[in-house]
């Protein structure tokens, strides 16, 4: 199974999940001819795509979604709030209705040899939900958008072998930099995203010996830096009272504009 941030950030997110036999796109928020240009370099296209899962209706999760679906009838999945969300955009423009297969929360589906299971996030959105994707024994998590984590997300992250996770701001650079008042509690909020410090921490309730690679994600480009948001994670795993150390696993952070490294999951 193979794994790849195509783009990731406030900008646009698509990210790229899939096996030999099925290819799915979590998320199409950048322009069609990017995600086109990034599935040539993975020796794919348009027409191997067997399915586009959204998160949510936010423009950076879906501003290409309509071109790719109209050009290439890629069945989209969503849940039932999301997809009416979308249709009354016109930003993305005219999708026909019978591409959407409507999903929902804790209920699995399959997509050829992939058992998809959305998961229920909290976000300032119409009915959000990340994902877990597996193929016979792998097991990969997409998980951004989300202003706060429970024991439900915990369980719903247990055993993956590789976990996209947001780790959108640093709460001092937030606080102290540029935006508005409102639009700094939206993003503290329960309904929010979660900060590097919550990213870490939400990791050390996660963590097993066998996990394959932990790609952070979804950074913002006003109240984050790559570097920072990897440095104060591995702090929160070494500091905390775990048998793990912030170096003991391979850690990346996705660019919000550059493909990253193919994860292969055995």
């Amino acid at each position: 199974m193979r794994l790849c941030s195509i783009a990731s950030g406030s900008s646009g997110n698509c990210i790229y999940a899939g096996s030999d036999a099925t290819h799915i796109l979590i998320d199409a928020g950048i322009s069609g001819k990017r995600i086109e240009s990034a599935l040539a370099e993975l020796e794919l296209c348009g027409r191997d795509i067997d399915g586009i899962l959204i998160t949510h209706e936010h423009a950076d999760h879906i501003q290409g979604l309509g071109v790719l679906a109209r050009k290439y009838q890629i069945p989209i999945y969503c849940t039932e709030g999301t997809r009416n969300a979308i249709l009354s955009d016109s930003r993305v423009g005219k999708i026909e209705e019978n591409l959407f297969q409507t999903i929902s929360e804790d209920e699995k589906f399959i997509l050829k040899d992939l058992v998809i299971h959305p998961i229920r996030i909290s976000h300032d959105a119409a009915q959000p939900v990340a994902y877990r994707v597996g193929y016979g024994k792998q097991h990969i998590a997409v998980m951004t958008d989300l202003g706060v984590y429970d024991d439900y997300i915990v369980e719903s992250l247990k055993g993956v072998d590789a976990l996209i996770l947001e780790a959108n701001h640093d709460v001092n650079m937030l606080q102290v930099g540029p935006y508005p008042y409102y639009l700094k509690q939206r993003i503290l909020g329960k309904k929010g995203h979660l900060s590097n410090e919550a990213s870490g921490r939400l990791l050390c309730e996660i963590l097993h010996d066998d996990i394959q690679a932990i790609m952070l994600g979804h950074l913002s480009k006003e109240n984050n830096i790559p570097e920072l948001a990897y440095e104060s994670v591995r702090m929160e795993i070494t500091m905390a009272d775990i048998p793990y150390n912030g170096s003991d696993f391979p850690l990346y952070v996705a660019a919000r504009s550059e493909m990253s490294q193919i994860i292969n999951v055995k």
